[in-house]
């Protein structure tokens, strides 16, 4: 992306945010002032939210491709530098290790690479762990989350509020278009409200903010996260880390595993589960129920049983929702599902409509 953090850094941001009202816990922007409120306006207004919570890493040298080919589900020689895939970093047992939102960037000056946004939990032992992989060749793995900064804007008008600040916005899901004063990367729409992310430096992050902010209200991490998992976008914590095959979280519907690329660590699970037709759990988008007076929360990794208390799944990502309750992404057993009959710590969970279709 080739940019540089000639006035601030990603920390020094988030320290211009609290400024505005943000409140930041564990690195992340929860909310600024009233997060009840600020989601609320998620469902039916427009909003612009921080994304520092996420990590990204760009992998260049001339061997950039060639290596993270070896070593991810999707094809890598796909990212032209207008467009964006997910992709999965699997164990040698197919068991995911990460999620990454993967793009590339081509630049004749700055020359080209690669980016993997992901949570940033696992930043430093996924960039340890890629390392380890780089032998001889020609590839540089480097951290660049303190220097891009990064937003979210979401809502009925997000693509004319755009239009004010980048000369062009991206029409289809996952395009990507490249701009002097950033980068805008189209995600899929939710309840007919257009979603983007920008990709930004330092220089120009806080006259794009102030611009967009003027027509929006800003919400905090849970509002993102929210609409996350109304989109069916599962993510890796570490506490899910090597839970999953791909196919649990639905990444081959999301486009997230290529079947006729080459060799990658974990093909052979990942093949032969697609192959054999033996997907026997997904991830389905689901509501959870708690009363005001509740504290306890879903977390990543907590189990869901059935009514015979058989443990049948886990929870992926959750987020609070606007009936005091949470929504969130299951990975289940499908016949469990098809029951109707499932919990979370002795409550009930209904299940919602994803955006995408399951096939079962």
């Amino acid at each position: 992306m080739g940019m540089t953090a000639t006035l601030t850094t990603t920390t020094q941001w988030q320290q211009s945010l609290i400024a505005q009202g943000a409140i930041l816990e564990n690195g992340a922007i929860m909310h600024f002032g009233d997060a009840k409120d600020e989601l609320v306006t998620t469902t039916s207004s427009n909003v612009l939210c921080d994304l520092s919570h996420l990590g990204l890493l760009e992998i260049s040298g001339a061997d950039a491709v060639t290596f993270l080919q070896g070593q991810v589900t999707n094809d890598v020689k796909l990212l032209t530098g207008t467009n964006a895939h997910y992709t999965a970093y699997c164990n040698p047992k197919g068991r995911m290790l990460a999620l990454f939102l993967a793009f590339a960037h081509h630049n004749n000056q700055l020359g080209n690479h690669l980016h993997l946004q992901f949570n940033r939990a696992l930043l430093e032992p996924i960039m340890k762990r890629l390392k380890m992989y780089v032998m001889r060749t020609k590839v540089e793995i480097k951290d660049t989350s303190e220097s891009i900064i990064k937003f979210g804007i979401n809502g009925p008008e997000a693509s004319s509020i755009l239009a004010f600040s980048f000369a062009k916005i991206p029409t289809q899901d996952y395009q990507l278009i490249s701009l002097d004063n950033g980068v805008v990367l189209k995600l899929p729409s939710i309840n007919n409200h257009a979603r983007f992310q920008i990709f930004t430096d330092a220089e120009n992050a806080p006259l794009v903010w102030d611009a967009l902010k003027s027509k929006t209200q800003l919400v905090g991490k849970p509002c993102w996260d929210w609409l996350e998992i109304q989109a069916g976008i599962p993510d890796i914590e570490p506490a899910t880390q090597e839970q999953f095959v791909p196919q649990m979280l639905n990444l081959d519907i999301l486009n997230g595993i290529n079947f006729k690329k080459g060799c990658y660590t974990g093909q052979e699970i990942v093949a032969r589960t697609h192959y054999l037709g033996s997907v026997k759990r997904r991830t389905y988008l689901t509501s959870i129920g708690l009363t005001s007076t509740d504290d306890s929360r879903p977390n990543a990794s907590d189990k869901v049983i059935d009514a015979t208390q058989n443990e049948v799944g886990q929870i992926v990502r959750a987020a609070p929702n606007t009936s005091n309750g949470y929504d969130a992404l299951i990975e289940m057993r499908i016949d469990a599902q098809q029951t109707g009959k499932v919990f979370w710590n002795n409550v009930p969970i209904s299940t919602k409509t994803l955006p995408y279709n399951i096939d079962t």
